[in-house]
């Protein structure tokens, strides 16, 4: 399993982006899965449904499964966000796992620049930008791929890709 990074303003295109990138990368035979971090107070469930009431009842976690799929609620009741690393160890063994957001971890990122929302690229202070997708050149020596360009951003996500143990602390001899 591999990680990279994908990051960027609000506003720069990272879920369309990547929107359309999982298609191409399933169409190669590849599985692929997302870890997208969220900056605010957010809810995946619908409230008065069950699944609601019991989270907010208290329950640390609740999972909801059925034929189609399953999600698991952790509910933090004060504790410390977890850790990149940590989310990772929790998602299930796929190729590739994209993390959207995440801006300070030290993976390697792909940056999603749009020249409209006024923006300063990342690159120049973020060491760990490894490629640029954007809609304007970009004076770099690092790889740009345009946003447009589905195939080319794919290529750069996958070629800096870091398995998840180099991610998780794990170096060869821990494995």
């Amino acid at each position: 399993m591999k990680v990279i990074g994908l990051a960027g303003w609000s506003g720069a295109g990272k879920t369309t982006l990547l929107s359309r990138v999982i298609p191409y990368l399933l169409g190669r035979g590849l599985r692929v899965s997302v870890i997208k971090h969220a900056h605010h107070d957010f809810d995946v469930d619908v409230p008065g449904k069950d699944s609601w009431v019991h989270r907010q009842s208290g329950a640390t976690e609740v999972l909801v499964s059925s034929t189609r799929r399953w999600a698991m609620m952790h509910e933090l009741r004060g504790a410390s966000e977890p850790q990149l690393p940590e989310l990772l160890g929790k998602m299930a063994r796929v190729d590739l796992v994209v993390v959207e957001g995440f801006k300070r971890e030290p993976i390697n990122k792909i940056e999603v620049h749009r020249a409209a929302n006024g923006k300063p690229l990342l690159f120049p202070d973020d060491a760990s930008v490894v490629g640029i997708a954007s809609d304007v050149p970009v004076e770099t020596t690092l790889p740009v791929a345009h946003l447009d360009g589905i195939e080319d951003v794919a290529a750069l996500m996958l070629r800096f890709a870091i398995p998840v143990d180099d991610v998780l602390g794990r170096g060869p001899a821990d494995r």
